[in-house]
């Protein structure tokens, strides 16, 4: 467990910088430590990773053991949209958990990539090879998948800097005021209800910008863009002003107007980032599952 005094040269400085100066971990490697309580500063754990040193301070690092686990490559349905040496662009079909965790030890994104790519990450840890950024269980869409770390760091950079385009379509509850508008708040873990995420002072600074594309059956067809990637961000920030995702069965209302089944109506439908390696600025767009269009198709109809 390294300890690490703060010198008078890094007064001022961030946590997470400072520790990434002085380790061979990422950056977000380091953030997911001080995340989890594995960084201490004079013996007490932080809950942000940007708070800033004093001289004199303390930090203690403890970094976890890697688990002997045996991940099995699975044959699941997941569609390989595009690869090449270094990345892989994949469509995620819903209902399918990113990676193995309490409740889901297989049958996850990561067993089917195993068995797909020819290669993986290891940046992402040992349960979460090559996995770049996520979505819900429950939401459908495109992923991006990194085949070896170089790439992983640099495409990891992108989103941290918030240069990977990424945007949603989503059936909301509800006809929306404005053909357009944005949701920022803060997103952290629910005060009381530990499973969701809420908006809440001290929580991640999030936005949402979204756009009205269809008028449908007390609902609305939106497309949902974010600069920032948090847990749950736009099922949170819609339901926060009245437009809660249709089917979502944690922020919406316990007696939904339509009886849909299966979790959310949101796809991730974009993907725009810079290739690591090329510096090519590549775009991928697909379709929402049949069960979206079928939904779609309703209440189009019923308007």
């Amino acid at each position: 467990m390294p300890l690490y005094t703060v010198e008078a040269d890094a007064q001022g400085q961030r946590l997470d910088a400072f520790l990434t100066g002085r380790t061979d971990l990422t950056r977000s490697r380091i953030e997911k430590l001080i995340r989890d309580g594995c960084v201490t500063v004079d013996g007490a754990a932080p809950d942000k990773a940007g708070i800033k040193l004093k001289e004199g301070a303390v930090v203690q690092l403890t970094v976890p053991e890697v688990r002997d686990v045996n991940l099995a490559p699975q044959d699941l349905p997941l569609e390989i949209v595009y690869q090449d040496g270094s990345l892989a662009v994949v469509y995620k079909p819903s209902g399918m958990v990113v990676h193995p965790a309490a409740g889901n030890p297989d049958g996850t994104m990561v067993n089917a990539l195993l068995m797909k790519l020819d290669g993986l990450s290891g940046i992402g840890g040992e349960m979460r090879p090559g996995i770049v950024h996520r979505i819900d269980k429950d939401t459908s869409g495109l992923l991006l998948v990194a085949k070896n770390d170089f790439s992983h760091q640099a495409l990891a950079e992108q989103i941290k800097a918030h240069t990977v385009e990424r945007a949603y379509q989503a059936i909301v509850i509800g006809r929306l005021k404005t053909p357009e508008g944005d949701v920022s708040g803060p997103i952290g873990r629910h005060p009381t209800d530990r499973k969701k995420m809420a908006i809440v002072p001290g929580g991640r600074e999030a936005h949402t910008h979204y756009i009205l594309r269809e008028e449908l059956k007390g609902s609305s067809l939106i497309e949902a863009r974010l600069t920032t990637g948090r847990t749950h961000q736009i099922r949170v920030h819609m339901a926060s002003i009245g437009h809660p995702v249709l089917g979502d069965p944690v922020y919406g209302p316990k007696n939904s107007p339509y009886p849909v089944t299966g979790g959310q109506l949101l796809h991730a439908f974009r993907l725009g980032f810079i290739h690591p390696v090329t510096g090519e600025r590549m775009l991928f767009e697909a379709p929402p599952e049949a069960r979206f269009l079928e939904w779609l198709d309703k209440l189009r109809k019923s308007t």
